[in-house]
């Protein structure tokens, strides 16, 4: 199980003969697999990492980090619940430390991202403060090398 999600995080579009070979298995035994991991909800969907830079680097992104009041007998769940409904919003995180939720979200611009932070994020029931960290540039992401420029290894000297 492990080796075929392994497999799919770096390349999601493996066709099923590819992944069997990878495997030792056969194509079918590998789409069943996949079809398992799909049902049991392990495996939630598929999507596409882009580089921006190339595709619309109009969009902004931005972490915002979200310190809360737990509600009770629902702890964090209601709240992380509310905000994952707005569009804006990619992923929900909680989290150990000075803060309590990540927020990862998006925009076409500084200032939308900026109302949405002070009109509707700041605004709920139990968010005490908010700290928004603006991405400036991503270099890689779920594991994959978003500008994978060649590099010349000539220049690099070693003791």
């Amino acid at each position: 199980m492990k080796d075929i999600i392994a497999i799919l995080q770096q390349n999601a579009r493996i066709s099923d003969a590819e992944l069997g070979q990878m495997l030792g298995i056969s194509a079918e035994e590998a789409a069943a697999e996949i079809k398992k991991l799909e049902d049991k909800g392990i495996i939630k969907g598929y999507s596409v990492i882009l580089n921006d830079e190339l595709y619309d680097n109009s969009l902004v992104y931005a972490t915002i980090e979200l310190k809360v009041t737990p509600q009770r007998d629902h702890g964090f769940d209601d709240l992380a619940k509310t905000i994952m409904m707005y569009d804006e919003v990619d992923s929900v995180s909680l989290m150990s430390g000075a803060y309590d939720l990540a927020v990862e979200v998006k925009g076409n611009n500084l200032k939308d991202v900026a109302l949405f932070v002070s009109e509707r994020l700041s605004t709920i029931e139990g968010v005490l403060s908010t700290a928004t960290h603006f991405i400036l540039k991503k270099y890689k992401e779920k594991g994959i090398f978003i500008n994978s420029e060649e590099t010349d290894e000539r220049g690099f000297v070693c003791p």
